[in-house]
């Protein structure tokens, strides 16, 4: 042959179904030793070299399982400006006991995810009934453009009957005059929670922390292309079609919102009997 012995020549990577999790959960933790900040995909490529081969969606769910995030500085980045001039709206939230059904309270926010090069800010909107991502944008400015294109996404998929409530913060990205008038276009009630108080937009806050936690700090992300990427994946993909939710009775938010339609439409269908 080529001067190897049998066994050299039958010799292959170590693949992933022969390492245990909490084996491969060493070895993260000691490449994060002297490697910190490596994300999935730099351990993936760290492996790789090593002569182990290991799936990305594993390697992912082993890091999450075990809480092991790479660990890189995280500069507080405020996104809520609320030092302006435009009108503010009264918390509508907190007039609501029960909400019986979709679009009828959406809320809104903005993040930020932090690349190499500095940040890229993400808008959302979220229903509260169903816990479901309907519009989103991503931007290299936080600006009233970032969070009207979200808003504009929403407006197409859901197109909600007059008098749905949008909640937010008082941001001037929210706040604004051209924001304001495309929310009165689409019949839209403005709604922001009180200064100060994240609570108030409780709802939208635990989206972000679970982005930020299930994606973004596991993935390490580098690049702008990253992140208009994956984002989309994980919010249509993951959180919206695939993630169970506890407040939903254990159900995706997809899920959740066609049980609650079939619902509705038996009730109805008994009305009419």
């Amino acid at each position: 042959m080529i001067g190897l012995s049998r066994s050299s020549y039958y010799a292959r990577p170590t693949m992933i179904r022969e390492i245990r999790d909490a084996d491969l959960k060493d070895m993260i933790d000691g490449i994060h030793i002297e490697l910190p900040a490596y994300g999935y995909r730099r351990i993936r490529e760290e492996l790789k070299q090593k002569g182990i081969i290991v799936n990305g969606k594993r390697l992912r769910r082993v890091m999450r399982e075990y809480g092991l995030f790479p660990i890189r500085p995280r500069a507080f980045v405020p996104t809520t400006d609320s030092r302006h001039g435009f009108p503010r709206h009264p918390n509508l939230l907190a007039e609501i006991d029960r909400i019986r059904n979709i679009n009828e309270v959406w809320v809104a926010d903005i993040t930020y995810i932090r690349i190499d090069t500095g940040f890229i800010y993400l808008a959302v909107i979220l229903d509260l009934y169903s816990r479901r991502v309907i519009g989103w944008s991503i931007s290299k400015k936080i600006d009233r453009k970032l969070t009207l294109a979200a808003l504009q996404h929403a407006l197409k998929i859901r197109r909600p009957p007059p008098g749905c409530i949008h909640h937010s913060d008082q941001g001037v990205q929210y706040a604004c005059g051209d924001y304001v008038k495309a929310l009165e276009k689409a019949k839209l009630i403005p709604s922001m929670s009180r200064a100060g108080n994240p609570y108030d937009n409780a709802t939208a806050e635990s989206f972000m922390k679970t982005l930020k936690y299930e994606e973004v700090y596991l993935a390490g992300y580098e690049t702008y292309q990253d992140v208009v990427e994956r984002i989309p994946h994980f919010v249509e993909e993951v959180y919206n079609k695939k993630r169970l939710h506890s407040s939903l009775g254990y159900m995706p938010p997809v899920e959740f919102e066609k049980q609650n339609r079939s619902k509705l439409r038996a009730g109805q269908a008994l009305t009419k009997s």
